[in-house]
Order: structure tokens, then C-alpha cells, then sequence
């Protein structure tokens, strides 16, 4: 049976983020408080500061650096069973860890949980658009708790692109190899982790609960890697884990028109 205490949100930061202390709130906000850290390989006095006004560990990463590097690195710094790598700029909702102990301990083996989720654009909620309606359709056989251990459901759903929001994931670290994220791209970390770990006997726990907040903005690394067209070169090799390379271009077409819906003009 896991509690708060079995928990670690790990909130990874860059730079000054004007975004940071909000996200920290937001986690010491929640109705089951468990544990804050912070892990980072731009130390500065920004973090500092709000370190020490909120007294957060501070983990600075002096090896590799990354996003795959930085994730594992904010990983491999919590000691406790279960795992939320925090993205600095995200918003969680008060109840989000509540939600998630209920649910995984009602969950066989699992591996990972993750909620539904909201996107933040110019501070206000957006709950719903095409995107977002997408991954619901995508994410929706999961809700059945039979679907949510099948490798052939799991590996059929994140053929067709990445629904899953990495910031939403709770990493169950007893059922799940030591390293998580591989350096080999850029956009695509999580996708490639989720890749390998639907690979894995136990199950993906899918929470159709929004749980918490994405923000979209033009200082996001996401917004930032589609900016650089790499996503569309990294999708491609992603679908060509599933599909002939002909399907998986045709595929990937039609997946980056996603894309659209993470530009601030929508």
C-alpha cells in the first residue's frame, strides 16, 4: 500500500524560469503532501532563492546534460518508490497525488500513471481542443483496467503518436528498469521511454482525470524543438518502431498537423 511518504515530486529546472515558484505551490498545495525536491543543470540564484524560501533539496547536475540526461538525473535523486519528474512551468491540481496512490493501489504491477491533463496558454485553462481530443480518443481503451496490462493495446495506441503527457506520469520505480530516458532525441524523450517501457509486463494506469496543467509557450522546449523542425524527423523514426516506413510516413503526416495545436496562435 503506497502513501505520501513512498512519493517524490521532482521538479526539474532551467534557467530563471518566471513560471518556477508557481509550479512549487502548486505542490505544496496538494491535499496529500509528499516529497519536494529539486534538481537542476543551470544553478543560479533564481533557484536558489526559492530553495531556500520553500527549504526544497537542491540536486545540481554537474555530468552529461540533456533533457534525457536531466530527467534521469532528477530520477536517479529521489529515494522514494514512486516518482513525478515536475515540469517547471507546469501547474498540478491540488488533489493530484491523492488521485494517484488511490489509483495505483488498486492497480496490478504498475509500471506508470498518468492523468488526463489541461494546457496553460497566456494563464488561462484551455480544457478542450482538437489535440486534446485526440489524445482522449487515443488514451480511451485504458480506462478499462484489462486494456491497461496488455502490451499489444498499450503498443497499438502509441503507434498512431504520443499521447501520453510526461509531466502527468508517476514512475512506478520498483517495476521499471534504472534508467528511464535515452539522449537519442531531442522532442521524442518521452515517446522513446514510453516505447520501451509498454514493452514491460504490468500496466500503464490511466486516470481520465485532468490532473494538471501543461503550459504552451514560446520559451518551452517543446515550442522551441517544432521551432527547429525536429520533431517532424524524430516522429518519423518513432512510427517506424511500429509500421513499414511507407505507412509510418504517411502516418506522421498526419500526426504533424498536431503540431498546430502547440503554436500560441491557436
Amino acid at each position: 500500500m503506497y502513501t505520501a511518504s513512498d512519493h517524490t515530486f521532482v521538479i526539474c529546472a532551467y534557467h530563471e524560469s518566471e513560471y518556477l515558484e508557481n509550479c512549487i505551490r502548486s505542490l505544496k498545495k496538494q491535499t496529500t503532501l509528499s516529497n519536494v525536491i529539486l534538481s537542476t543543470s543551470t544553478p543560479n540564484q533564481t533557484i536558489y532563492a526559492l530553495c531556500e524560501k520553500y527549504g526544497l533539496p537542491l540536486f545540481v547536475n554537474t555530468g552529461e546534460k540533456g533533457i534525457a540526461e536531466d530527467w534521469n538525473f532528477g530520477y536517479s535523486c529521489a529515494e522514494s518508490p514512486l516518482v513525478t519528474i515536475a515540469h517547471q512551468d507546469d501547474l498540478y491540481e491540488p488533489n493530484y497525488l491523492e488521485v494517484m496512490l488511490d489509483r495505483l493501489n488498486h492497480a496490478v504491477r504498475p509500471l506508470i500513471a498518468f492523468s488526463d491533463y489541461a494546457e496553460l496558454r497566456a494563464d488561462q485553462a484551455v480544457l478542450d481542443n482538437r489535440l486534446l481530443k485526440i489524445k482522449r480518443i487515443m488514451l480511451s481503451p485504458l480506462r478499462f483496467g484489462a486494456f491497461q496490462k496488455s502490451i499489444f493495446i498499450r503498443r497499438r495506441i502509441l503507434s498512431f503518436g504520443c499521447p501520453v503527457c510526461c509531466p502527468s506520469v508517476t514512475f512506478v520505480r520498483d517495476n521499471l528498469p534504472e534508467q528511464i530516458f535515452t539522449s537519442h532525441f531531442k522532442s521524442d524523450v518521452d515517446w522513446q521511454a514510453w516505447e520501451r517501457l509498454s514493452r514491460e509486463n504490468g500496466s500503464f494506469v490511466y486516470i481520465s482525470k485532468i490532473l494538471m496543467r501543461h503550459r504552451i509557450h514560446e520559451g518551452s522546449a517543446t515550442t522551441q524543438i517544432i521551432g527547429e523542425s525536429l520533431r517532424e524527423k524524430e516522429d518519423y523514426e518513432m512510427l517506424c518502431k511500429f509500421w513499414p516506413a511507407w505507412i509510418a510516413r504517411q502516418i506522421e503526416r498526419l500526426y504533424k498537423q498536431g503540431e498546430k495545436s502547440n503554436q500560441l496562435t491557436q
